[in-house]
């Protein structure tokens, strides 16, 4: 198994620190607001990993984080908390707002038919592991005080910059609302902030005496410290996390643990709409419920993100949408055929889609493969199934055996064919064609295909 790895910039071998557990983390959302379509690509293909893992025979133990505190609208240390924002446009608390986001998450996150991460796991559930987090930091002489904040001086770990390139001697630190001039270096970030005295910040905990709340990155070096144990195989994340977000996450366990973070870091690229990006100022933000409405299932959108690579930026459209809608379908009738007929050896179309996910996850090159099969094979129920394992479209689900009745009403219309009563044989077929069975005729006789 191949994967593309941040860390080095190329694809490498797939070697985990012990064959019989496989530790992968995965960034989570920031509960202030509705998860659109966009969001959910970058866990849609976080799946396809695990799958791609568990077909591998590895055992993946997976966490994932919701933050619900500290994360600031600029990704960085200035702007305003996320969360507050959140609830001051839906009149609720920021508690009522992380947990109703939570919860239309974990729906859609589970309508996807997503594999349940080993833990889910709430920022602000650890607060206090945050705190000694912090403490083990002050200790080894990496933090300062402001009035903003404790800071993390970036000068004092040598290595920050080579996780993503960055030039510390170009960057600029730009006009910015909350700019803390008592930052030693443009690249310090916050682990911890202070409650200032004109803020109105209702998430806040006392720490050596003030009240404050923990800086956005602390949370995910917290979890993996305290859930997985430094270094894990896997982190992934959105590219924008790399510069910013994971620089300063590898700079806090490092630092503080002086172990490497992760051996393996993948990033997903973004997806664009009609050619721009995604933006609600000119309305062009869906969620799964407008996809329903316009005839669209999360398993066709799923099937949409997994026709692209995760590296590549894509956009999305409804014309794409449809095309992927009809794919799906023409596996669930492929799937359908595993009643009709004697099936064929297909661990050669198995082995090619394993050799397409094992070389960095190329769902595009591994539906190829199943795409020149389904015309002139027949599955039995364990290729379903691994089709099933493999991509997690419920496949399986989604084409069960037709009723007894069905099939009795089936042959009652091929006889009403052969005895040439039309009338009787366009009638079955309607009413057939209303349990969303189409038949279709041959010189062979009638095969029958689901029709949505």
């Amino acid at each position: 198994m191949k994967l593309y790895n941040t860390l080095s910039r190329n694809i490498e071998e797939f070697k985990p620190i012990d064959a019989e557990r496989v530790k992968v983390y995965t960034c989570g959302p920031t509960v202030y607001s509705f998860a659109h379509v966009g969001n959910f690509t970058s866990y849609i293909y976080w799946d396809l990993l695990v799958r791609t893992l568990a077909l591998n025979g590895y055992k993946v133990e997976r966490v994932l984080n919701i933050t619900d505190v500290g994360h600031l609208t600029s990704d960085a240390d200035e702007g305003e908390d996320k969360m507050e924002k959140g609830a001051k446009r839906e009149g609720k608390t920021v508690w009522e707002v992380a947990e109703m986001y939570t919860n239309d998450y974990l729906k859609n996150f589970r309508a996807l038919n997503m594999v349940e991460p080993s833990r889910i796991c709430r920022a602000t559930d650890f607060i206090k592991e945050d705190m000694a987090l912090v403490d083990v930091l002050e200790e080894k002489g990496y933090l300062y005080d402001t009035t903003d904040g404790l800071y993390f001086d970036t000068s004092k770990f040598p290595t920050y910059a080579d996780f993503a390139h960055l030039d510390l001697d170009h960057l600029k630190a730009g006009a910015r609302v909350d700019f803390n001039s008592e930052k030693k270096n443009v690249s310090d970030f916050a682990v911890w902030k202070w409650i200032r005295d004109d803020e109105d910040h209702a998430m806040q905990w006392e720490y050596r005496g003030r009240m404050g709340y923990p800086g956005w990155h602390l949370e995910c070096a917290t979890i993996i410290h305290e859930k997985l144990g430094e270094p894990i195989d896997i982190h992934c994340g959105g590219v924008d996390h790399i510069p910013v977000h994971h620089t300063n996450e590898i700079a806090e366990i490092e630092a503080a643990y002086g172990k490497k973070m992760a051996n393996y870091w993948l990033h997903n690229n973004f997806i664009t709409i009609d050619g721009e990006k995604i933006s609600k100022s000119i309305g062009n933000v869906y969620y799964f419920e407008d996809l329903k409405e316009r005839g669209y299932s999360h398993m066709d959108y799923k099937m949409w993100v997994l026709q692209g690579h995760f590296q590549s930026e894509r956009n999305f459209s409804f014309n794409d949408l449809n095309a992927a809608k009809q794919r799906l379908l023409n596996y669930r009738n492929f799937a359908a055929l595993r009643w009709q007929k004697d099936a064929t050896d297909l661990n050669s179309v198995r082995d090619a889609v394993m050799r397409q996910l094992n070389n960095n996850m190329n769902s595009a090159g591994a539906f190829a493969e199943i795409d020149k099969a389904i015309n002139v094979n027949v599955p039995d129920e364990e290729f379903v199934k691994f089709l099933d394992d493999a991509f997690g479209l419920g496949i399986l689900d989604s084409t069960p055996d037709i009723s007894d009745d069905l099939k009795e009403k089936i042959t009652e219309r091929a006889k009403a064919k052969n005895e040439r009563d039309f009338v009787k044989a366009d009638t079955l077929r309607d009413e057939i064609a209303r349990e969303g069975i189409v038949l279709l005729d041959s010189v062979d006789g009638s095969i029958w295909q689901y029709i949505k």
